[in-house]
């Protein structure tokens, strides 16, 4: 635990309600209090509200610190902020030792040591401990990626963005064979030392697939520009959104060079996968060392080509799809490509929303929909259509309103809300809050103004509504709040989930990485937005930078490296949560190996490689044969399909026992003894054997054997464990799903 940050009761629903501790704060700066040297500013928060009356909470803060310090009169010199509307909570200046008493009083939750606050933009890059500015060994090893090459997959590039710019540059590398293909508004001066390539692919599509964007490299769709922007954007200071995350923004690798290939049109959803292919192929051509892929097709059959870049040393990072919380959506299944899943990061940007009865709430205002109109306006709800569906609200009592909406039985939240969405818009309301259990929706309000609510914030409106004949309600302007009082990551609602419903033997997603919220490039400014598409190139630019650092690594080594250092915890040590209905503690069929961790990556201990031929050999596996898949491959000997040599284990149809080898290559210290920890999954048995490996300067390697054996009597689902090699500063973990099946279908029960 960090110091100055005490725990009362570690329980996940208590950080899930920690979050909302700043969000009535109109300035996340604060002005430090004129008291002894040996005092901060602490935050203490109570939880849920005892009382109605704000001054009743106040005075209960104020007797809470009297009987820490003694007396009234230095409660109030103390105190800094009473929370007293939609929650409970003070902020106040206190020694160390007093908070850590006021932590032990009864009906405390949680207090911790508030930070001077720094505004930042593409934040999640400090999130993930790059900053820009107190660069870590990772960055400086890289030289911040400097000549790695990026490839870009996806619906083009806008080059006059100052992201792109390449002040600094050096010669492009040498081994570059790319090409800038000219087109509409497109020639070769728009590519530069930054953007080295840009290739477009139009053939197989219609005058009407590509009616309104540009048959050139350019992109109409800033998705294309986002997407590159986070993955190696170039420097670019004070860049803000509506006045929100004013800072710096740049990419992961902001050295790393550019190649753009697109194969998307229109609004980012007309392509095929023989444009793809032909994009990966042209890659494989030009020398890129990383593709990042923000699309998804949900077929398996055209992974071989993403499987003949891996084989030229090309590490492949594709976007787990937007599908979730639906279990077995995620997509881009392949083993030699790293998934992605989608979390977020610790900033926010709350508004309050002041009920006619001055009662004060905290809702996430839609980014995009930033002018609320900081006034009273009317207030409704349809008791006979609380979801809003279609064609069911009356206008007459909707005009000029704001309405409030709830979740209903559609299980896509983006859905649903878009319903909510065109219903308001229809019925010329103003406004719309949205009740639902996430705040993870990106979907866009057109011309009204959108805030999303927890459900029990939504049930507390509704409550008011049913008090007074005349409801009103006022939206205030959303603020940007940024550190330990936004309880993240979380693995956001729309990411897809496991587990592999194509290839339950290969545990999908590999890793999670922030993509709710990200401000990046678009066509002329800089904009939020969300999804896998986000995170994919976050995991990009890290692998830039790790492939930078270790130029001879495979991208079966990469991908170990990301997967095994990842993180399962916050930095409070609580699990990971996933949201959802309701929100859980996360697993590997939401997150993989956790929540990447690219510090760690750079120096992983040890790795788990694979050689591009067992690929290969996977597909023989599969049924596939032809062009790599030659005769002598598929013809060799093959084992289990469970002992591909990949940093996770699923084992999706254990009846009685199973062996599964793994063998791991040392990668970091030579002489080094690891000892391994072993977390079965419940209702499992796991040996490994052995369970210490040494390695010196002649032994690079071990294999070792786990086996695992089911106490179950029942047809079982999945559980979670983990193996964990251990020594010194190293600990290199993968994660275990293990599916039970003593019947292979309700036919073989015998009745």
């Amino acid at each position: 635990m960090e110091m100055g940050s005490f725990s009362f009761g570690k329980y996940a629903t208590a950080f899930y309600l920690f979050t909302l501790l700043f969000l009535s704060l109109q300035c996340f700066l604060v002005t430090p209090v004129e008291v002894e040297a040996t005092t901060n500013l602490y935050i203490a928060y109570l939880g849920e509200r005892q009382h109605d009356d704000p001054e009743l909470v106040t005075a209960s803060h104020n007797e809470m610190l009297s009987s820490l310090l003694g007396s009234k009169e230095a409660a109030l010199r103390s105190i800094v902020y009473n929370y007293k509307h939609g929650f409970s909570g003070f902020a106040a200046t206190l020694t160390e030792p007093q908070a850590k008493r006021l932590a032990e009083f009864p009906g405390v939750v949680h207090v911790v040591q508030s930070r001077r606050g720094k505004l930042h933009t593409t934040r999640s890059w400090d999130f993930l401990g790059l900053h820009y500015y107190r660069q870590t060994k990772i960055l400086t090893n890289s030289k911040l990626g400097s000549d790695v090459i990026i490839g870009v997959v996806d619906t083009g590039i806008w080059p006059e963005s100052k992201s792109f710019n390449d002040h600094g540059y050096g010669p492009i590398p040498l081994r570059w064979k790319g090409t800038c293909k000219h087109g509409e508004q497109f020639n070769a001066s728009h590519c530069n030392r930054k953007i080295i390539g840009a290739r477009w692919y139009a053939n197989g599509l219609s005058q009407d697939d590509t009616k309104g964007d540009y048959l050139s490299p350019r992109g109409v769709n800033g998705h294309g520009t986002h997407t590159a922007s986070t993955a190696a954007g170039s420097l670019v200071q004070n860049v803000s959104f509506g006045g929100l995350a004013t800072g710096a923004a740049r990419g992961g690798a902001p050295r790393a060079r550019l190649a753009i290939y697109k194969v998307l049109w229109g609004e980012g959803t007309l392509s095929n996968t023989a444009t793809v292919l032909a994009a990966v192929d042209d890659a494989i051509h030009d020398g890129v060392d990383v593709l990042s892929l923000s699309l998804g097709f949900d077929f398996f059959d055209i992974s071989i080509g993403y499987l003949h870049a891996v084989a030229k040393g090309i590490t492949v990072v594709f976007a787990g799809g937007n599908d979730g919380p639906r279990p077995q959506s995620i997509t881009n299944v392949a083993p030699w490509v790293i998934t992605v899943a989608a979390s977020s990061i610790d900033r926010s940007f709350p508004a309050t929303i002041t009920l006619g009865n001055n009662r004060s709430l905290v809702g996430q205002p839609q980014i995009g929909s930033l002018k609320l109109g900081n006034e009273f306006r009317g207030l409704y709800t349809d008791p006979q259509s609380p979801s809003c569906e279609l064609e069911t609200l009356n206008a007459t009592m909707v005009k000029g309103k704001v309405v409030l909406c709830f979740m209903g039985n559609n299980p896509s939240a983006d859905t649903q809300f878009q319903i909510a969405v065109l219903s308001v818009q229809r019925a010329g309301g103003f406004g719309l809050i949205f009740s639902q259990y996430t705040t993870n929706v990106e979907i866009s309000c057109g011309n009204i103004s959108c805030i999303l609510v927890d459900y029990e914030v939504g049930i507390k409106i509704l409550n008011y509504i049913g008090t007074t004949s005349f409801p009103m309600v006022k939206i205030s302007a959303a603020t940007t709040v940024v550190g330990a009082t936004v309880v993240s990551p979380r693995v956001a609602y729309f990411s897809s989930r496991g587990p592999n419903a194509f290839l339950p033997a290969i545990l999908k997603p590999d890793i999670a990485a922030p993509g709710v919220n990200i401000l990046a490039a678009l066509k002329s400014s800089y904009g939020f937005e969300s999804g896998t598409s986000m995170a994919t190139p976050h995991i990009a630019g890290i692998v830039a930078l790790i492939k930078a650092s270790h130029p001879t690594w495979s991208p079966s080594a990469i991908k170990s490296a990301i997967v095994t250092t990842a993180s399962v915890t916050d930095k409070y040590g609580l699990p990971i949560t996933a949201e959802g209905v309701p929100r859980k503690l996360a697993d590997p069929f939401d997150y993989g190996g956790g929540h990447v961790n690219p510090n760690k990556a750079l120096d992983p201990g040890l790795v788990y490689d694979i050689d591009a031929a067992d690929y290969f050999k996977f597909h023989c596996y599969k049924g596939f044969t032809g062009g790599a898949l030659t005769t002598e491959i598929c013809n060799s000997k093959q084992g289990s399909l469970l002992d591909l040599n990949l940093p996770s284990i699923s084992i999706p149809n254990l009846k009685t026992t199973a062996v599964v080898w793994r063998t791991v290559s040392n990668v970091g210290k030579a002489d080094a003894t690891y000892k391994a920890i072993i977390e079965p999954p419940p209702g499992i048995k796991m040996e490994v054997e052995p369970q210490v490996i040494i390695f010196n300067s002649t032994v690079t390697k071990h294999s070792f054997k786990i086996t695992f054996s089911t106490y179950l009597k029942v047809q079982g689902e999945y559980t979670f464990g983990s193996l964990t090699w251990v020594y010194g500063k190293h600990s290199v973990r993968i994660p275990i799903a293990v599916r039970t099946v003593i019947r292979e279908s309700y036919a073989d029960i015998s009745l």
